[in-house]
């Protein structure tokens, strides 16, 4: 079994997921077998990686964290690299995702309940990744200091101490009251999972670091725990993909630019990475509209995002006045294009018979696409080559989604993909739909669209610099982390 090592964080959004990253690209480049590993995430946010031995389907769902710290490591995503998911559709329930198949649904209070029963496939896919490497960065979920759910815990303390793996834990300075959240975290901490902390490191400084030297000592007074760095405020981070939503308000480039593009923030939204490539154009500005706020009069082109609850979201739209501002959009000229959920929102009508997303089962779309929606239980999860038919260009892709979609404007596909069509446009080429995920990641497709608009020489090298980011960010962390110690202290 390869050695390990695991972050977890005093709070969730602390940053452990592009720490592991980092940390994984640095392990990569001293010429270890490194693997990433995270036993629960919750995110909408999903990738689709390969289930091993399974032949019959082209893939399973794990967090889009874990796809990206696999591409740090140099290897081809796996399921097992993320064995449960959690994919929220309510404020009180979500889908339950299991070694990338749906395992079912469950409410916040029900999940507790079942997490014993998962901590098997946990235990399945750790043995798994481990096999052939060297080294495994474990990534936790939430904080260890959530004691009333530490019994069925399977994503922090209760993982690690079953699989006795050493964990390091990380305080965001950022947010204030670190020095409380690590000494905090050691006093409430039972004796059996404080052993296993093998010291800490802070995240997210700013500023001079001299300047918590008595901070430092604060905390080793109270703890005892050894402090593996300070890490700077990472700004090659934000070139990275971003995993969850709580980051969104954050996303939106500040300064104006040639083209502004609008994405409705959605309620479930979900793989809103897909908007990643057109913001790292230097021409292109990518703004997410709260709920509440008006979609703006001077974007140039509306892209609505995949979501993990179409019909509630598509209510939603419609109560923030966006379905208004969209029509008033299209007046003006201005493109559209809608993705996976946001395809199926651009229709005349979405349906869910069955009630697979809720107790609403029938609601009226924007009417910007000629097309109806039906929702069905079998849900398509694979990735996929396909072309664009607008520009013949080639296109990259994933798929992860429910339901049929049918219609006249269905004959002017957006894309084929295993020589079926896919998507629809409209008549006058403005509004285009598809259910193709990363469709903005293919380059050259990217480029010619981006022109279509009006912008000239785009087509940046997306995937090289995520690549480049990577690299900065496991430099930064070289130049500020013992990584000799973190490391070395594996086991």
């Amino acid at each position: 079994m390869a050695k390990a090592i695991m972050l977890q964080g005093t709070g969730s959004d602390v940053g452990k997921t592009v720490l592991v990253a980092g940390l994984c690209r640095a392990a990569k480049k001293r010429g270890l077998k490194v693997r990433p590993f995270k036993p629960q995430n919750m995110s909408n946010n999903a990738a689709v990686a390969d289930i091993p031995g399974d032949s019959n389907n082209g893939g399973g769902e794990i967090g889009r964290a874990q796809w990206l710290q696999a591409i740090a490591c140099g290897v081809a995503p796996s399921v097992h690299m993320n064995p449960v998911l959690l994919k929220p559709q309510t404020d009180v329930g979500a889908q339950v995702i299991v070694q990338g198949k749906v395992f079912g649904e469950a409410r916040a209070r029900d999940y507790q309940a079942l997490k014993g029963r998962l901590m098997d496939a946990v235990l399945d896919s750790w043995g798994k990744v481990g096999e052939g490497a060297d080294l495994v960065i474990v990534e936790g979920a939430g904080s260890p200091a959530e004691i009333n759910l530490r019994s069925r815990d399977i994503a922090n303390m209760g993982f690690a101490t079953r699989a006795d793996v050493p964990v390091v834990l990380v305080g965001d300075i950022d947010r204030g009251g670190v020095i409380a959240s690590v000494a905090g975290t050691h006093l409430i901490l039972p004796e059996e999972d404080r052993r296993l902390i093998v010291g800490y490191l802070i995240n997210k400084f700013r500023g001079d670091v001299s300047l918590f030297d008595d901070g430092l000592k604060a905390i080793e007074k109270f703890t005892g725990w050894r402090c593996f760095g300070v890490v700077p405020w990472l700004k090659a981070a934000a070139r990275l993909p971003s995993e969850d939503s709580v980051v969104l308000e954050r996303l939106a480039s500040g300064a104006a630019r040639a083209l502004r593009v609008a994405v409705p923030m959605l309620g479930r939204i979900a793989n809103f990475d897909d908007l990643d490539p057109l913001k790292a154009e230097p021409q292109v500005e990518v703004v997410f509209v709260p709920p509440g706020k008006p979609l703006p009069a001077d974007a140039g082109l509306v892209v609505i995002p995949g979501s993990k609850s179409t019909i509630g979201d598509l209510l939603r739209f419609r109560e923030n006045g966006w379905d208004r501002d969209i029509a008033a959009h299209r007046k003006r000229g201005g493109h559209v294009v809608g993705i996976c959920g946001g395809y199926q929102m651009l229709g005349r009508s979405v349906r869910d018979p069955d009630g697979i997303e809720g107790s609403v089962t029938d609601a009226k779309g924007l009417g910007l696409l000629d097309i109806e929606t039906v929702m069905e239980p079998e849900k398509t999860v694979r990735n996929v080559s396909a072309r664009s038919v607008q520009f013949d260009l080639p296109l990259e892709g994933y798929e992860i989604h429910l339901g049929r979609t049918t219609g006249p404007d269905t004959m002017r596909p957006s894309a084929i993909i295993n020589g079926v069509a896919d998507g629809a446009i409209s008549a006058d080429g403005k509004v285009l739909g598809t259910y193709m995920h990363g469709l903005f990641g293919a380059d050259a497709f990217r480029g010619k669209f981006l022109e279509s608009l009006g912008i000239k020489g785009a087509g940046i090298d997306y995937r090289a610099e995520v690549e480049r980011a990577l690299d900065d960010v496991a430099a930064e962390l070289e130049s500020h982390l013992d990584c000799d110690a973190i490391f070395g202290l594996a086991r």
